[in-house]
Formats: C-alpha cells, structure tokens, sequence
C-alpha cells in the first residue's frame, strides 16, 4: 500500500496526534459553488475520544472524509502524527452507519475482520491471532465461522468495530454507527466503544447527531454551526472516567451538559452565528 501522507512534518500543537487547520470545503454545483465546511480548526490528543455533533444537514460526514483523505479540501490541512493526510491513512480506520454494505455476506465473520489484514499481507497464522482478540474485545469470540446474514444489526455493528481494532489504527473514526440499530443495542455498543478505547488506548473521533450519546461518550464535544460549517463550541466533559447507562445519566452534571449541548445545537439550527469565523 502507497504512503498516504505527506513528507513534510505540517505545524501542530504540542502533544496533538490529529490536527485540522483552517479546513474548508466548497463543492462545484452547477454554475456555482456552495460552501460545506469554512475555516474548521481543532486538536485531537492521543488517547482522547471526542465526540462532533452539529444539526442535520451541517457536514459532519463531509468533515470525516476530509479527516480520513477520502475527500480533498478546497483549503487548510489535515495532519496525523504531523504528517499532512493526503489519502486514507494507515494509521486511521473507519466505521460507517451502513455497517451492513461493509461486510461480504459470503465470507464468514473471521474473514470479514481479517481481510484488512490479508490485503496488508500479514501471515495467516498472525493474522488469525489478531482477529480471534479483535472478535473476543467485542463479544464475539464465538461468531469465528458465522456469516454476516446470521447475525442482528448490532452483532453485524460489532464485527465492523471488531474489523477496525484488528487493523490496530492509532485513530478509530466512527460516522454515525448507531444510527440503525434499536435504543438497548445501541446502549450497548456505547459502553463497548467506551471499553474498547479505555482497553487498548485508541484515540477516537465519534461523529454522532444524538445529543446524549455525545456527552456519554466523550472526553469533548465539539459542537458544529450549520452550514458553512465551523467549530461553533469545543466542550470539555467533566463527567467521571468510569460510566454506565443509568447512574452516569441519572448524574446532574450529564443533564447539565446534554442541555448546554442542546442548546447550542438549537442555536445553530436558527442560524445564530454570533462570535463565529465571517
């Protein structure tokens, strides 16, 4: 697999492993131009799990696949472990809400997880250590020789994550991956993405438009204004490390922060730009 990032060591803060600076992105429509993302700036530290949300309609997927060199700005950069991201890294990977269409229905769970691997040329026998821990980190050491259909939404979600751990990325990056599933599944896959970062030590970006499940999850929030997107607040959670779903949700401090959020999302919905980047 080519190199997919840059020679050139790009500026970041000390100690930030992801950098975006000045990130915006415009796109051709007919005879015009319309502005997805304008001057997005913010550090991810090693090790962090930060959460984005922003109203429907903002950008956040258009902001993931700038992240994860999917997508070419139109201005700024994007760097890991400073080297500006030019294509998909080997160092990142992606979990996307349509977990379903990520899976070949006609390879059993153990060759879905392992097929980053064999692509990367890993052995067999190295390869199969790796995806038996990756499936026993999500619960389905068990499901070795299942195929996809044989599975529930939220087991099929677990293989995908299983998929993206075994790959050992420095970054997980999550679009939106609960979206599908029913409120108890998803409730579950929030504290196994809890245990998977807290586990192997991850740093993880979790784009999501559940205001709830933004301030369960993360370290920060990193609130989206509408469209032309920027950073409209950058949130420190201050809820304790260890959660679960009833007491960290029954805490004041959570209702506390899921209304400043609330709140803030409201705000870009009504276009309120005060104190943004012009």
């Amino acid at each position: 697999m080519a190199d997919t990032t840059h020679e050139k060591p790009s500026e970041t803060r000390s100690g930030a492993l992801l950098s975006v600076r000045d990130l915006g992105k415009t796109y051709a429509v007919g005879s015009g131009e319309v502005e997805a993302i304008r001057s997005i700036s913010f550090d991810v530290r090693a090790g962090e799990l930060v959460c984005i949300v922003g109203p429907s309609g903002c950008g956040k997927t258009t902001l993931l696949k700038c992240l994860s060199g999917l997508l070419a700005p139109t201005a700024g950069s994007v760097a890991l472990d400073g080297q500006t991201v030019l294509a998909p890294p080997k160092k990142m990977a992606v979990v996307f809400q349509e977990y379903g269409r990520s899976l070949y229905p006609w390879l059993s769970v153990q060759d879905n997880v392992g097929l980053p691997l064999k692509a990367r040329g890993v052995p067999r026998g190295e390869r199969d250590d790796t995806v038996r821990a990756a499936l026993e980190e999500v619960g389905l050491g068990h499901a070795l020789t299942a195929f996809p259909w044989q599975l529930s939404g939220g087991m099929q979600q677990r293989v995908a994550i299983a998929r993206a751990i075994a790959y050992e990325p420095e970054v997980l990056v999550m679009d939106e991956p609960f979206a599908a599933v029913d409120a108890q599944t998803r409730a579950d896959l929030e504290d196994l993405v809890r245990r998977v970062w807290q586990d192997l030590g991850v740093t993880v970006l979790f784009v999501t438009h559940d205001i709830d499940e933004s301030v369960y999850l993360g370290e920060r929030v990193l609130v989206l204004s509408s469209s032309p997107t920027v950073v409209q607040e950058d949130l420190s959670v201050d809820l304790p490390a260890e959660r679960d779903q009833i007491s960290t949700r029954a805490l004041p401090q959570f209702t506390e922060l899921r209304t400043h959020v609330h709140e803030q999302i409201q705000r870009a919905k009504r276009g309120d730009r005060a104190g943004l980047p012009a």
